[in-house]
């Protein structure tokens, strides 16, 4: 069958990392199902894609027919079947809540445009950075010409250990 074009971002960061193998592997997509892989990150993280762009390289997967890694979203959302939304900013020490929305606002509208632009109409996107389901509704609100059906967030309380 024809490879999928699937992109994962954040591609540097340790939960995209997790997730990569699995991708490549068939566990995600199904063990019949070839893949190109796209990796996206921001520009300071490309040393560190580059890494595992290679390591994924090394393992050799048979399903892997390409894996790109890039820092420009015209080359990661191009022709997208599926798009993985890992990447956002995380909260930090004595960071408020309004500034890390703010801050991940923005890194969402400029994927959903970019999926508006480049990905294909019937794309599956999966967002799960965090607060995923608000960071969700920005990048459905940020693509019109993709159906609200197409996009889904993973989400889950976490308990805070004492």
């Amino acid at each position: 069958s024809e490879p999928i074009r699937v992109l994962v971002t954040g591609a540097a960061g340790q939960i995209a990392y997790s997730l990569l193998y699995s991708i490549g592997n068939g566990s995600v997509f199904g063990k019949d199902q070839p893949i190109i892989l796209v990796l996206l990150d921001i520009t300071p993280m490309m040393g560190v894609l580059d890494g595992v762009l290679m390591e994924l390289q090394d393992c050799a997967l048979p399903l892997l027919k390409d894996v790109i890694a890039t820092d420009k979203e015209e080359v990661a959302f191009k022709d997208l079947d599926v798009a993985i939304l890992v990447g956002s900013m995380p909260r930090r020490e004595g960071m408020e809540r309004k500034d890390l929305l703010k801050a991940n606002v923005k890194i969402f509208k400029s994927q959903g445009a970019a999926l508006d632009k480049y990905a294909k109409k019937s794309v599956k996107v999966i967002v799960v950075g965090n607060p995923a389901n608000t960071n969700c509704l920005t990048a459905s609100k940020s693509a019109p010409s993709i159906p609200k059906e197409n996009f889904s967030c993973l989400t889950r309380i976490q308990p805070k250990h004492s």
